[in-house]
Order: structure tokens, then C-alpha cells, then sequence
């Protein structure tokens, strides 16, 4: 055999035999190691399953967990996170699982979660997106690291605090009034409530952050609505990076497609703003979170420029946050206080005392102590995000563990919540009562046994516009309406991105006017 032959032979073979040692390495020596180095320190889970990790086991007790009918009660953990809910129990508050090659260590102990969150010496960044997640969010504030999210953050600071917040209300009310003129139609009969408030808060971050409509921004929303159920679809499959470049999946494929429609729609919007400066028609991009973003994207110091494709992000980011979240919040608490008459009569008292039958004013929003206690018990029963992520930046020592880098951290912050040894035996009942003197009271200053926003430098930026935006809208519905469940209601709720009712939510309104 010539000396060519054996060349062609042997550089196939060497490459493969390299790829071959690379993929074990990858994919058996590297986790068995983790899990090794985990084990000897206490931290135990349900052993790596080569390629898939425990993702095929999720995905069969997450099926099983949404195909059990359930009572109308609050005990939502087990059915949201089935596989974290068995596994704290098997082994622990802290354990060890695998999504696909990547080990997770899943924390939901309250004084690990805090020394996470609170950490300021960037040990526990963000970790990198999947590929379908980055469509979703990619680089807006959600995701970003370093001096980006730095000079984003800044920005979101400007856009929902103090005086902006209080400019805000007026388009909140007149969001409001719309939803609530229509209702008069329905009184006496069932109206469906997750559809109603889905509607209502894509209007309101619409008018307040991108100075337009619902109906201009609807195209975003629709889009966004599918690319979050292809994200959770796709949430627990293993993806083998080298075969994804050889084949793309009709997931990915769509996904690309719907994120580059989305990003065909945030240019117009932002072209429609340059051009009004450009003929004179204002004379500046506005004052909004849409005119701050094209601001920082036309500034000439680098500290301050955004890139187009950021602006993007930050705008789908934002759309997608001030809807969804807000959403599930309004929609879980109207759904609570249409279940305990009780407190809705409370609360619809104290608006009354309030503003009569005035729309709301910022200066007396701040005084809705027992409306306050109730979306923080509805915070706690039916917390918009189930857990926070985060990877090991550098080896690093929280509590007795030593973490290497690149291990991943799922911060299991919903757990605390639901947690009797935090909140007693009651845990799973509806008791606003618990927060009649402030969270730091209720959680007997455990700051990490509530946080459904996050705690931390990284805490959600619009909570203060959530919390404003939700005030607003119990107190005109209580002022004009009295509602309870209806007996076609069927308890189920799911998650996708925020914790939704998989059937909607039906209620029977009484008007009161």
C-alpha cells in the first residue's frame, strides 16, 4: 500500500478517533466526574442517564402530573414540577440532576438562594440560553451579562420608576375603562377572565413602553405566544449540538422564522419614531421605553449606544415580560378573591374608603395595605416564574459546597414558598392575613422564603409598574363589579412561561353600579 493510500486511511481515522474521545469525554467522563465530586460532599440525585441526563424522566412525570385531574386547591407544586417536588423529597433540598450532558445543581434552600442572588462578585452569571429561549429573549436585559446589561439595566431603571411610573397611570386607567365598559355586556353571565386580562395587559405595555396599541402590537404578541409554547415544548429534549448543524428540526426552523417577523416589526416601529424627528413632527424619539431605547441606540458614546440587534431584544424582552406576567398575577388573584368573598368584599371596602368611586390616584395606591397583602399571598401561591437560572462562573464555595465553573444552578425559588416548615401547616391555603405586617414579618426576615421577583441586583425591573399596574385594575373592577367562579370553572393550571390556567379561568360578574 502506498504511502498516500495509508495518509487517506489514517487522517479519517484519527480525526474520528479524536471525535470519539472528545464525545466520551463529553458525554460520560465529564458528568460521572461531577457527579462524583457532588456526591462525596453530601449533594445526591437521580444518576446521569447517558446523552438524555434525566430529561426523558421529567418529561414522563411532568405528562403524568398534567394528565391527573385536580382539586380546586393550591397545592400547584407537585403538578407544575413534578420531577423537582419528587426529588426534594427523595434527596434533599439541594440534589443534583442533568439536563441532557449539562449537570444542574437544583437549590431550593433559602440561605443558599440568597448567597446566589445576592452574590456581587459576578460567580453566578446568567447561564447561556438555550436556542430557543435566546429567540424568545437573546440579548434583553433577561439574559445579558457584563457592561451590556449594565448600560440596559440603567435604562429599565429610568423607564418604570418614580415620576415615569406616575406618567403611566392615565394610559393605565384609560386600558381599564375599555376592558371594563365591554364587560357591561356580560353581566349576569360567565366571561372568561386569562383572556380578558391578556388582552387588557398587552394594551397597557403597549401604550405605556411603545407608545402604541394593543392592535399595532398584536402581531408581536401573537408571534411571541408561539414562540413560547415551541420554547416549552422543547423544554426537556436533548439536543446533540454537532447533528443540530447537520439538521435543523421544524421547531427551529419556525422559530428563526417568527423571531426574524418579529424583529421586521420592532424596525417599523422604530423607524416610524425616527421619521417623525426626521420631518420635523417631534422633536425628540419621546420619552417612553421605546424613545429611550432609539435614544441610546442614536447616542454617540459607546458607554451609552445600543446595537440595533439589542434594541430588538430589549423590546421583545419587555413585551413579552410586561404582558405575561402581569397577566397571571391579575388573573390568579381576581380567580382567588372570586373563591374567598371574604376578602373581596375587604379589599372592594378599602378602595371604596380610598377613592369612592374616583379612578385611582398614585397617592392613594400606595395606601392599599389589604389589597397589598393579597396579591402578595397570590405572589406566593401562584408565583408568575418557577425558579431562576444560573451557572458557576469560577470555582466557588457557597455554604459548605465547592462548586467547579460551568455547573449549572436552577434556583428552585418557588419551593420556599410552598414550604410548611417556612409558612406553617397552612401553607397551601389562602391567609392574606399573612402579610398583614409587611413580607419581612411574614417571612421572619428570610428574605429568599419570597421572592417571586427575584432578589438581588437582578431582581425583575418592573415590579413596582406590575404591582401599580394590578392596583389599578382591582380597584376599578371592585368598584364595579362582584364576581365569583363559575361551577364551569375546571382547576388546571400549567406553566409555559408564567403559571397559566390550562382552561381559562370563567367567572360571573354582578354589576354594582
Amino acid at each position: 500500500m502506498s504511502g498516500l493510500m495509508k495518509l487517506v486511511i489514517l487522517v479519517p481515522c484519527s480525526l474520528f478517533f479524536v471525535a470519539l474521545v472528545k464525545f466520551l469525554y463529553d458525554y460520560l467522563w465529564r458528568p460521572l466526574r461531577i457527579q462524583q465530586m457532588l456526591n462525596s460532599q453530601g449533594i445526591r440525585g437521580p444518576p446521569y442517564r447517558f446523552i438524555h441526563g434525566n430529561n426523558k424522566e421529567v418529561a414522563k412525570m411532568r405528562q403524568e402530573a398534567l394528565s391527573k385531574p385536580m382539586a380546586l386547591g393550591h397545592d400547584i407544586f407537585p403538578r407544575m414540577q413534578p420531577h423537582i417536588y419528587t426529588w426534594i423529597n427523595k434527596y434533599g433540598k439541594n440534589y443534583l440532576s442533568w439536563d441532557g450532558v449539562r449537570a444542574e445543581l437544583v437549590i431550593s434552600e433559602p440561605e443558599l438562594i440568597k448567597e446566589v442572588l445576592n452574590n456581587s462578585e459576578k460567580a453566578f452569571p446568567k447561564r447561556k440560553p438555550t436556542v430557543f429561549i435566546s429567540k424568545l429573549v437573546a440579548n434583553g436585559l433577561f439574559s445579558v451579562e457584563g457592561e451590556k446589561w449594565v448600560k440596559q439595566r440603567k435604562l429599565g431603571n429610568h423607564a418604570f420608576h418614580g415620576e415615569s411610573l406616575k406618567n403611566m397611570t392615565p394610559a393605565v386607567i384609560a386600558s381599564v375603562e375599555t376592558m371594563l365598559e365591554k364587560w357591561k355586556g356580560y353581566v349576569g353571565k360567565e366571561i372568561e377572565l386569562f383572556e380578558e386580562f391578556r388582552l387588557l395587559t398587552s394594551e397597557v405595555i403597549s401604550r405605556t413602553a411603545f407608545g402604541s396599541s394593543y392592535l399595532e402590537g398584536q402581531k408581536i404578541f401573537d408571534m411571541l405566544s408561539k414562540l413560547a409554547i415551541i420554547m416549552h415544548r422543547n423544554l426537556f429534549k436533548t439536543r446533540i449540538p454537532w447533528i443540530s448543524k447537520l439538521w435543523k428540526p421544524a421547531d427551529i426552523l419556525e422559530s428563526e422564522e417568527l423571531s426574524n417577523e418579529i424583529q421586521g416589526c420592532v424596525m417599523k416601529m422604530i423607524k416610524k419614531r425616527e421619521d417623525r424627528v426626521v420631518n420635523g413632527e417631534a422633536d425628540s424619539f419621546g420619552n417612553d421605553f421605546l424613545g429611550l431605547l432609539v435614544n441610546a441606540y442614536h447616542d454617540l458614546d459607546d458607554k451609552n449606544m445600543l446595537s440595533l440587534g439589542d434594541l430588538v431584544d430589549e423590546c421583545k424582552t419587555f413585551y413579552l415580560a410586561g404582558q405575561d406576567t402581569a397577566n397571571s398575577l391579575l388573573a390568579w388573584t381576581v380567580f382567588l378573591l372570586a373563591i374567598h368573598g371574604d376578602w373581596q368584599e375587604k379589599a372592594r371596602r378599602e378602595v371604596i374608603d380610598i377613592f369612592g368611586n374616583q379612578n385611582p390616584n398614585p397617592e392613594g395606591i400606595v395606601k392599599l395595605k389589604i389589597m397589598t397583602m393579597i396579591i402578595n399571598e397570590t405572589l406566593r401561591l401562584y408565583s408568575p416564574a418557577n425558579g431562576l437560572m444560573r451557572k458557576v462562573g469560577r470555582e466557588v464555595q457557597i455554604g459548605k459546597l465547592v462548586l467547579h465553573a460551568n455547573i449549572d444552578l436552577f434556583i428552585a425559588s418557588v419551593v420556599p414558598q410552598h414550604d410548611p416548615q417556612l409558612w406553617g401547616d397552612d401553607v397551601h391555603l389562602f391567609k392574606s392575613e399573612r402579610f398583614a405586617e409587611g413580607i419581612a414579618k411574614a417571612t421572619n426576615y428570610n428574605a429568599a422564603a419570597f421572592c417571586p421577583f427575584g432578589i438581588g441586583p437582578r431582581s425583575c425591573v418592573g415590579m413596582s409598574f406590575a404591582a401599580i399596574e394590578i392596583k389599578i385594575a382591582l380597584s376599578m373592577t371592585l368598584q364595579r363589579y362582584m364576581i365569583s367562579l363559575s361551577p364551569a370553572y375546571v382547576h388546571s393550571p400549567i406553566s409555559v412561561i408564567t403559571v397559566q390556567p390550562q382552561h381559562g379561568i370563567q367567572v360571573i360578574l354582578k354589576s354594582l353600579c
